[in-house]
This record gives C-alpha cells, sequence and structure tokens, in this order.
C-alpha cells in the first residue's frame, strides 16, 4: 500500500464524501441568505418515505487548556480564545508570513502565506474531448474546520498551515454549533450548525464571492484576528435555517455535497446540491437536499420513527451517484437514499452498536467508524448488503471517531483511549497500523485528506495535525483553534473519490 513515494492523487481520484457526524450532538424549512432575504424552491412527492416539497508542527500550543464542559462522549462545551499559532517540529528556516505567523518546514525551507491553486478542468471525463474544458475556478487547498463554541470556521491552507480566514456560521455571534463541514468538487464549504439547526455556504475563492456593497473589492476575513460582522462577509454566500426538535439533539448533522459531471451536450456543469439531515420534533428524520447556489430546499425525504434515543440522523457521506449514506448513533438505524427516486432502503444491523464517523471509498463501500465495543471500525458493503466487523483498532478502551479513507484505500480512523491515529488496509481489511502517535494530542475527533494526501487530524484541544501517510512524519501543527469540534469531509478529498467520471 505505500509504493508511492509520497502521496500522489490521480486528477480523477476522488476522497469519498466523509461527513461523519459529530458526536451528540417537520417539514422543509426556509432558506435565508445572509442579507436577510427568503428563499424557497419547490419539488415533487417522493416514495418509500414521505418526500415533501419546500422548493506550521508543534509540540505546544499557546494554551494548553482543553476545552471543558458539558455534552455527550465529550461533544462540546467549553471556551478557548487562544491566539492562532502555526509551528513545525523539526527545521531551522523560518519565515513570518503576513499573519504574523512563523513557519519552518521540516527540510528547513521556509513557506510562504499562501499557495492556491485554480483553474482547469475538475473532472478527467476520458476520451476525447467533446466539450471546452470546464474553467470555473476551483481549490482544493483548504481544509475548513469548524470552532464549534466559537460558532466560526476557519479556512486554513494545507500546505502552509496558514488560517486564510475565519467566517461566523450563524447570525448570532458565538451561537450555532457548527461541527461538520462539508466541500464541494469547487472547494467551496458548507457548514451545518446543530443549535440553532442551519447550514451555511463560504466561497472559497474571492473571485466567486459577491461584492453586495459594490465597492469593487470583495470584503471578506483575512485570518483568524479578521472575523466580519454578519452580513458583511461577502465570501459568505447563503444561510438556511432548518426546523429541528430541539436544537441539538435534533441535529443538523449529517452534511454532504453531491458530485456532477459535464453535460456532454450542453457543456454545462450543473450545480450541485447539499445534503443536510436532521430530526423534528415528533421524532421525524428529514433529509433535505439544498440548491447550492440559493440554498433553497428542493426535496425534504422523510423517514419516521427515525431512533428510539435522542439523537437524530449522525453521518452522511455520498456515492458517485449522488445517493445518500446515512448513519445513526447509539441505535442500528443505517439507510441510502436514491438521488433519482427518493426512496429510502434500510441498510439493516451493523455488527456493533455505536457507530460516529463514516465515509465512502471510491468503489462505494461504506466505512464507520466506532469508539466502543469489539469492532473499532464497521464495513459495510451496498452489492452485498452486509455488514463486517473490522475487530480490534488497537485499545479495548476506545475505538475510531473520525473516519477518511484516501486514494490508496487507506482507511484512516482519530482514536481515542488514548490518543492516536489509526490506519487500515481497505482491501485486506486489516489493521496496518494501530498506534500512530500525535504528540501532546488531547481528544482526537475528525480526520481528513487533504490534496497532497497528507493525513490530517482535528484535535478537540485546540489544535490540528498534518501527518505523512507513509512514515507518520508530523509535518505541521496548527493551533489557535477554538473547540474544534469536526469529523467530515473538511477537503472535499473524499467527494473527490466518488465523483462522477
Amino acid at each position: 500500500m505505500r509504493s508511492s513515494p509520497r502521496l500522489r492523487w490521480r486528477s480523477t481520484a476522488v476522497t469519498l464524501a466523509t461527513l461523519a457526524a459529530i458526536h451528540g450532538c417537520g417539514d422543509a424549512g426556509g432558506s435565508t441568505t445572509s442579507d436577510g432575504s427568503a428563499t424557497q424552491g419547490t419539488s415533487p412527492t417522493g416514495t418509500a418515505g414521505t418526500m415533501t416539497g419546500t422548493g506550521t508542527g508543534t509540540a505546544t500550543e499557546t494554551s494548553g487548556d482543553v476545552p471543558t464542559g458539558t455534552g455527550t462522549q465529550g461533544e462540546t462545551q467549553g471556551t478557548t480564545t487562544t491566539a492562532p499559532t502555526t509551528t513545525t517540529p523539526t527545521g531551522t528556516t523560518t519565515a513570518t508570513t503576513t499573519e504574523g505567523v512563523t513557519l519552518t518546514d521540516t527540510d528547513g525551507t521556509a513557506t510562504t502565506a499562501t499557495t492556491t491553486t485554480t483553474g482547469g478542468m475538475k473532472l478527467d471525463m476520458g476520451g476525447p474531448p467533446v466539450c471546452p474544458p470546464d474553467d470555473q475556478p476551483v481549490t482544493f487547498d483548504y481544509i475548513w474546520i469548524a470552532n464549534t463554541t466559537q460558532g466560526t470556521v476557519s479556512k486554513i491552507n494545507t500546505m502552509t498551515g496558514v488560517e486564510e480566514g475565519r467566517y461566523y456560521t450563524n447570525p448570532v455571534p458565538g451561537s450555532g454549533e457548527p461541527s461538520r463541514t462539508s466541500v464541494n468538487q469547487f472547494g467551496d464549504v458548507a457548514v451545518s450548525n446543530r443549535n440553532p439547526g442551519s447550514v451555511t455556504k463560504v466561497m472559497a475563492l474571492p473571485e466567486k464571492c459577491v461584492d453586495k456593497n459594490a465597492n469593487g473589492v470583495i470584503d471578506t476575513s483575512t485570518g483568524p484576528g479578521d472575523i466580519r460582522p454578519w452580513g458583511q462577509d461577502e465570501c459568505v454566500l447563503w444561510h438556511t435555517t432548518l426546523p429541528l426538535a430541539d436544537g441539538y439533539y435534533g441535529g443538523a448533522r449529517p452534511t454532504a455535497w453531491e458530485g456532477v459531471a459535464q453535460d456532454p451536450v450542453t457543456c454545462e456543469t450543473p450545480v450541485p446540491r447539499l445534503w443536510v439531515g436532521y430530526k423534528d420534533v415528533n421524532g421525524v428524520a428529514h433529509f433535505a437536499r439544498l440548491e447550492g447556489d440559493t440554498g433553497a430546499i428542493l426535496d425534504d425525504v422523510q423517514r419516521p420513527g427515525w431512533t428510539t434515543n435522542t439523537f437524530g440522523p449522525y453521518g452522511g457521506a455520498v456515492n458517485s451517484a449522488g445517493d445518500l449514506f446515512v448513519i445513526g448513533y447509539d441505535n442500528e438505524v443505517s439507510i441510502r437514499i436514491d438521488a433519482t427516486t427518493l426512496e429510502i432502503e434500510e441498510l439493516g444491523l451493523s455488527p456493533g452498536q455505536y457507530k460516529y464517523g463514516m465515509g465512502v471509498d471510491q468503489n462505494g463501500n461504506m466505512w464507520v467508524g466506532s469508539f466502543s465495543g469489539t469492532d473499532h471500525m464497521y464495513f459495510y458493503d451496498p452489492v452485498a448488503k452486509q455488514w463486517q466487523g473490522m475487530g480490534n483498532g488497537g485499545n479495548n478502551g476506545g475505538g475510531a471517531l473520525g473516519i477518511a479513507v484516501d486514494d490508496e484505500n487507506r482507511v484512516w480512523g482519530a482514536a481515542n483511549g488514548p490518543c492516536r491515529l489509526i490506519e487500515l488496509d481497505g482491501d485486506t481489511k486489516t489493521w496496518t497500523n494501530q498506534n500512530i502517535t500525535l504528540p501532546d494530542c488531547g481528544s482526537p475527533w475528525g480526520v481528513s485528506i487533504d490534496n497532497e494526501g497528507y493525513v490530517w487530524v482535528v484535535d478537540k484541544a485546540n489544535k490540528a495535525y498534518k501527518v505523512d501517510p507513509d512514515t507518520y512524519e508530523i509535518k505541521l501543527v496548527v493551533t489557535g483553534l477554538v473547540n474544534p469540534y469536526t469529523y467530515s469531509d473538511m477537503t472535499g478529498q473524499g467527494l473527490k473519490l466518488v465523483l462522477p467520471q
């Protein structure tokens, strides 16, 4: 599995859209843009389930305090206001960026603060081109990490470790409890808020933002110390509220963009739609599909009697057809929603009870983390319609939370008890490393793959690690985050695994 010397992603490869749900956290709701205007969509009725229309690394951080507070399995609610820093574990040459952050690469080479990939085709369609290449600006150079108790999301350059923007995700500063971030095939992010339930879209590139005040420039955040007031950041495109049951426990959690291909006849690329799941006051699970440019709710697929406990739908990811796979948390509910018919398929019982982070590999199989029990990871084959437990991930007291799959079909888990990164060979279904050390790690939660193939682990102790998947060397540690309870497709590489060709 380590035949490639450095992480080498095929241009056609795409990481799976892991929208792993965060722990613990009607009818279709209205969509409200960041400037307060309402939008509505319409949709047909569905079958098999109700569908209604509304249509740089460090060994230390500037603050060693781990957030404290209430919540199940350590999920929120602490507060931290540490100033962000980015450092590296080794090296001799440093460079001070415009953010005031000193960066040093492990090979001693100073990094720069801005590196962005834009333009060019996003999909290798194969064969002779029929249409001119889709030249929409695109970037996968960022990881988007939610600062849960601050009510913001951080945009961090994965090559430099510099945080280039921070944005409120809810109209009331400090509210929303954002936890899931999902990146689409152009690099833009959707952030789901658990309480009050809502979803917000932020554009990654200024050239795609909207000059709302017509002053000829894009007014947007430049870093963690520059959080613009709600409605004044022109890269925050829209905000849609969702009618949850009781806020925190109802969601919203599962969040996943579909992947779309250029139409060979019209040469147009459809606007990707976004899936978001939550639960209403009657225990009905809703899976809303939103229009990607406006946030208007197009479809609302409903599954009554979602759970016997307090939590709503927990994690979600899509396959190449745009079908949404969804898992519950401490119950056995797992479903697949057909992207075309909107029919619901029940996936049956997994071998164990607790299911947490999840994602879909390039073959359309589902991988799910579990933080307790004999199996620390589960595999679901949608063709055979079978679940399989992967056994103990190296410690009886803790297992995998966030899950990510790379294009070599290595499955990575952010593991607790103790804090570590674990690795499983997805082809042979065997553990390849059950104890990859993360120095000074406090509480690992999310895991994601960046555009170069490095593995990122989000630590609730206000930092994130960038790890070489071949050598396990810590390349960067980014600090200054605020209770970063995030585990989902934070980079878009999960989606890239399953983009339609």
